[in-house]
C-alpha cells in the first residue's frame, strides 16, 4: 500500500461516539481526495455496541479496499471493527476477545416488566447482530459464535487464524513514508497526522 491513493489510520482508542466520528471524518476526507485503500491499525478495549456496528456498516459500504491489522488488542466490539477488513492481519503478540453484551443501569433505577422485556430484547438483537458479523466473516455458524461470546473466548493470533478471523500474522504495520493518521484518547479524542499536526475531535471520559 504505497501510493497517494493509500493511507493508514492508527485507531488506538475505545469505540465511542467521539473516536468513531473522528474515524469517519478522516475517511470521508480521504475519499474526497481520491483515496482507494485504507490500512486500519487497531488496538482497542471495545466500547459502544451501537457505535461499533454503525462504523462497521459504514466501512463495509464505502468504495475503499480495507486492510485491518490488530497491533495490540481487539476486544469486544473492537472485533466487529476488525471484521471490516477484506484482509485481516495481526501482529504476533496480540489478542482477540469475544464476549456477550452488557447493559448498565444508572443508580438508583427501577423498571417495570415491559421495560425489562424491552431492554432484554435490545440486548438479544445486539448480540445477534454482533454474532452475525463475526459468523459471516469467519464462515461459522451464528450459534457457534454466540456460544463463543457467552464463554468469553480469548484468541491468540495463531488461534484467530484457525478461527478464520485473521488471514496472516505480520509484524510490519506500514511502509516507510506512509501517511499515518492517529486517532487516540489521551484524554481527548484526537486526530493526529504524520506531520505532527493534530485536530481535537472532542473530550472523552469513561
Amino acid at each position: 500500500m504505497t501510493s497517494n491513493s493509500s493511507f493508514y489510520i492508527k485507531f488506538f482508542a475505545p469505540v465511542v461516539p467521539e473516536t468513531v466520528a473522528a474515524l469517519m471524518q478522516v475517511v470521508d476526507s480521504k475519499i474526497k481526495q481520491g483515496a482507494t485503500r485504507l490500512g486500519l491499525l487497531i488496538s482497542t478495549p471495545g466500547g459502544d455496541v451501537f457505535q461499533g456496528l454503525s462504523v462497521y456498516n459504514y466501512l463495509k459500504g464505502i468504495p475503499l479496499e480495507i486492510v485491518t491489522h490488530n497491533f495490540g488488542s481487539a476486544d469486544s466490539i473492537g472485533v466487529v471493527l476488525f471484521c471490516a477488513g477484506s484482509r485481516r492481519l495481526s501482529v504476533p503478540h496480540a489478542r482477540f476477545l469475544l464476549h456477550g453484551v452488557q447493559c448498565r443501569f444508572p443508580q438508583p433505577m427501577s423498571l417495570e416488566e415491559k421495560q425489562l422485556e424491552e431492554k432484554l430484547k435490545g440486548l438479544q438483537i445486539d448480540m445477534g447482530n454482533i454474532a452475525r458479523v463475526i459468523a459471516d466473516t469467519v464462515a461459522k455458524d451464528k450459534q457457534q459464535v454466540i456460544d463463543d461470546m457467552l464463554n468469553r473466548t480469548t484468541l491468540y493470533p495463531e488461534e484467530a487464524v484457525e478461527y478464520g478471523l485473521v488471514h496472516e500474522i505480520q509484524s510490519k504495520l506500514f511502509e516507510p513514508g506512509a501517511e499515518v493518521i492517529s486517532i487516540q484518547v489521551a484524554p481527548k479524542a484526537t486526530v493526529k497526522r504524520s506531520d505532527g499536526s493534530q485536530n481535537v475531535a472532542s473530550d472523552w471520559t469513561g
